[in-house]
């Protein structure tokens, strides 16, 4: 597997209204939302592709589809996410992490936005994904 950069954190959010509270009213990060939802993130922090704060509704929606987390796994506090070369290098990446033993919480699969991406849990209980998203390939 041959990761490119480090892509995405966003920390998982229980009660996002709290965290934009530290992140943007205290910390004043430039978070936006992108449309009607609670997930709101920037592209502009330096170091950083992209951060967000991730509804745990949400996070829950996109590994499982259903906005309740499942109470057998740990809730997550964070999702970072890895970047490779292309859409088609996501899949072998899955491959190898489950021929090393690692559960994927789902396929590979293309999300509405664009982004292909599969996801485990790690150790910490983090969100870790493996992922190729086109707009932030643009950014370089």
């Amino acid at each position: 597997m041959d990761i490119e950069f480090l892509s995405t954190v966003a920390v998982i959010a229980p009660d996002p209204p709290a965290s934009r509270k530290l992140y943007v009213g205290a910390l004043g990060l430039p978070l936006k939302s992108g449309g009607d939802d609670d997930y709101h993130h920037s592209e502009q922090i330096a170091g950083c592709k992209s951060f967000g704060i991730w509804p745990l509704c949400q996070a829950a929606e996109a590994c499982f589809g259903t906005p309740e987390w499942p109470a057998e796994r740990p809730v997550p506090q964070v999702s970072i996410e890895f970047d490779v070369a292309d859409a088609a290098a996501v899949g072998p990446a899955a491959s190898e992490l489950e021929q090393a033993g690692y559960v994927l919480l789902h396929p590979p699969r293309e999300e509405p936005w664009g982004q292909t991406v599969t996801r485990l849990q790690s150790p910490e209980g983090a969100i870790v994904g493996i992922s190729y998203a086109p707009v932030l390939h643009e950014q370089d």
